[in-house]
């Protein structure tokens, strides 16, 4: 089945025709791009599939045709059925595979037949049937062997005898039309009775002896037996495949839809690609996305979460390559296909159907001009909903100011029925007329004013200047021709033109003075943890040398008791005694202070991170870490120091965890616990989880009379890190947790 009109439209129009391309070169079989299914279910497969090596599958045609011929009781071909032979030892092989689930259930549960195993078995790699499980067969294919030796060995005596020398052109065989021949002369026929096979370039005959006719006869009564007997493995085999006709189309669906997986995966580890799953929202947020057709772009950074984006600014200045960007990232992850990007910030929305205006209608056949072009598919919209509409310099074709009120009209018509636009423009009437809607994202395209080139960036929140004389004097029009321009555009225009460059350049500075501010922060912050590093230095090399003295001490008491021992002395003991008590007091003071146990709202150090505890409970405590809770054996905090801290500017920002992973179990069992104990239990497996960086866990807590089920689901309805939960389908005794 190939792609629709439509699909294939969007795809030209995105520039994805060559992505599209690469990618199903990695398919085993034609097939189109879009899966069938949940897409949720289609991506946990796809990230399994992501962790592990396994066979590419080999190529195989499309069988629906084979599968209607065993429905009707007809016999397939050899070819025909090695097919279906490849599918089913493609899939027994992935059984040797440990794949992580949910794709090791899925190929585990694929249960081929005993008789199916057996008819794979009749089969070499190369698709015939083995000669070795079929003693007949054996015998046929050694008699078709030695009878092709025997035609080669009757020819090359023929070629070297003395008699047909003086006809001969060469001494070698040649195969014409299938057959081996011999390449002679004219005049042949005086010295050998042979059949003219056909005639070369030459004038010279390729001839076939009439002595190898026998063998030649033999041959085709070989071939013939053989054939009869394969027919017979055909007609036998394909009966037994009208017994298990549910399976193979069981089987052959399963093959596409592994094929669809495998094929995302490989392309992606060629490509050095990521997935992005689509979200709920209508948020695009793009960070360092690279459109596949653009060999070395400039990456893309974006976040639009209003319904329309107008983009404004400098001609040939990427306004276009933006729209398409952001189309062609909601086009990519809403059939799962890989691009690159920071998948980790990247977030793009999920649309029922994406349109995009992008080329001009204008048609002299139709008689269309270019704006009734833009009406019709325009009018079109008003039967789409929740869709996302690209729309390249909307003004096209007729009055710009005219056009900017019909198109704002227009545009707040059909947000309603949930369309987002990605509009550009060059004129800035429309962008005045929407600039105060707050459903509105400004983009402008930056410009160079020193190279006097475009910068293939971007500036939320600002209307761009088109720079159209720029723009001509770069290209090669006459300094002068602008010049006169200008004039005629008019003073007050251009003074607007300033104003809006002035504004642009004024926070484009802005935003540089704040990433500024905060690299001086991260700066203030690395010092930070510098300091405190030191400080843990200097506790150590001070703990070291108390340890050092005290050994030093222990040497010389040992000594002085030794020498007290030779010669009492009742001073020596009065002095050696104040020793001990000086020793004993300091050790103490000391252990005192290096042993105060820990108290709630103590600053600790928990392996590589510092956060603070909040609470202590028997051997456990909970603490914070960058805003996240988590509950860890109390005797592996350590306290940390009181450094004085470094006064910096406070910026609100997302908390980011980065947490050390030591392995975490993906279950926990509650079956037999008590209610305290199982929920206790429970916040610690998910605390473990989520520092290991888990996205999905099961709880199991067995089905009884569901006391336990309902704690869990309480609990889980309350805690902040959890996205989503559902008991897992036919077995009500395990909860699944999104984290």
């Amino acid at each position: 089945m190939s792609q629709t009109v439509s699909e294939k439209s969007i795809i030209q129009k995105l520039d994805l025709d060559g992505y599209i391309q690469q990618f199903k070169q990695f398919f085993a079989r034609e097939k189109p791009v879009a899966m069938m299914g949940d897409i949720n279910q289609h991506y946990r497969y796809i990230k399994a599939l992501s962790s592990v090596q396994f066979p590419a599958p080999s190529p195989v045609p499309n069988l629906d045709r084979e599968l209607n011929l065993i429905k009707k009781q007809g016999v397939l071909s050899l070819d025909e059925i090695h097919a279906f032979v490849t599918i089913i030892s493609y899939f027994n092989t992935l059984k040797n595979v440990t794949f992580p689930e949910p794709v090791a259930v899925w190929i585990r549960d694929i249960d081929i037949p005993d008789e199916i195993l057996e008819v794979v078995g009749y089969f070499t790699e190369e698709g015939d049937i083995n000669p070795e499980r079929d003693p007949e067969l054996f015998k046929l294919e050694r008699a078709i062997k030695q009878n092709k030796i025997d035609i080669k060995e009757t020819l090359y005596k023929l070629a070297h005898s003395s008699r047909l020398r003086d006809y001969l052109v060469d001494t070698q065989v040649h195969f014409n039309g299938g057959e081996e021949t011999l390449l002679v002369r004219g005049g042949f026929n005086n010295v050998l009775k042979a059949t003219v096979a056909a005639r070369s370039s030459g004038g010279f005959f390729y001839i076939i002896p009439q002595s190898i006719s026998h063998l030649k006869e033999k041959e085709s009564a070989l071939l013939s037996k053989k054939e009869e007997l394969i027919y017979r493995y055909c007609k036998n085999i394909s009966a037994l495949f009208l017994q298990w006709e549910r399976f193979l189309a069981f089987i052959n669906q399963a093959y596409d839809r592994f094929d669809h997986y495998q094929a995302r995966v490989l392309f992606a580890r060629a490509k050095e690609y990521e997935f992005v799953l689509p979200s709920r929202s209508r948020r695009i947020k793009l960070q360092d996305f690279a459109h596949p057709a653009i060999e070395d772009p400039v990456p893309v950074t974006i976040d639009l979460d209003k319904q329309i984006m107008l983009i404004t600014g400098v001609n040939a200045g990427g306004k276009t390559m933006l729209l398409k960007s952001m189309l062609s990232a909601v086009y990519m992850s809403k059939y799962l296909l890989p691009f690159r990007c920071d998948v980790s910030k990247t977030q793009v929305g999920h649309y029922k159907s994406i349109e995009a205006v992008i080329d001009d209608p204008q048609s002299v056949k139709n008689d269309i001009s270019t704006f009734a072009g833009r009406m019709q598919e325009f009018a079109k919209l008003f039967t789409k909903e929740n869709a996302i509409v690209g729309v390249d310099e909307i003004e096209l074709g007729t009055d710009s100011d005219e056009a900017a009120s019909l198109f704002r009209v227009m545009l707040d018509e059909l947000r309603k029925k949930g369309i987002t636009f990605v509009v550009t423009t060059h004129h800035k009437r429309l962008a005045s007329l929407m600039a105060s809607d707050k459903e509105v994202e400004l983009i402008a395209a930056l410009y160079d004013e020193e190279r006097r080139v475009p910068t293939y960036t971007f500036l939320q929140g600002s209307i761009g200047k088109s720079y159209a004389f720029e723009t001509a004097q770069r290209y090669g029009v006459p300094a002068g021709i602008v010049n006169r321009a200008k004039k005629v555009y008019g003073e007050d225009k251009e003074n607007l033109n300033e104003l809006i460059e002035r504004s642009t350049s004024l926070e484009r500075e802005m935003r540089q003075k704040i990433a500024k501010v905060d690299e001086e922060l991260k700066a203030a912050e690395r010092q930070k943890e510098k300091l405190e590093a030191e400080e843990m230095k200097l506790k150590e090399a001070h703990r070291k040398a108390i340890a050092t003295l005290e050994n030093r001490y222990n040497a010389a008491t040992k000594k002085a008791r030794e020498a007290l021992k030779a010669k009492e002395s009742t001073e020596g003991r009065r002095l050696l005694n104040i020793a001990h008590q000086r020793k004993e007091f300091k050790a103490k003071e000391i252990k005192t202070l290096q042993e105060e146990p820990l108290k709630e709202g103590d600053k600790v150090k928990y392996r590589s991170h510092k956060g603070e505890l909040l609470s202590i409970r028997g051997k456990d405590a909970t603490i914070i870490v960058d805003g996240l809770k988590m509950r860890v054996p109390l005797s592996q905090l350590k306290r940390r120091g009181n450094v004085s801290p470094i006064k910096v500017p406070q910026k609100p920002k997302e908390a980011k965890v980065h947490v050390e992973k030591s392995g975490a179990a993906v279950s926990v069992k509650l079956l037999g616990m008590y209610g305290d104990e199982a929920i206790d239990t429970v916040d610690k497996f998910l605390s473990d989880a989520l520092v290991n960086g888990l996205n999905e866990v099961q709880i199991i807590h067995g089905t009884g009379g569901g006391i336990l089920a309902k704690l869990v689901t309480d609990y889980l309805k309350q805690h902040p890190k959890i996205q989503k939960f559902y008991r897992m389908p036919g077995n009500l005794g395990i909860t699944v947790v999104e984290l």
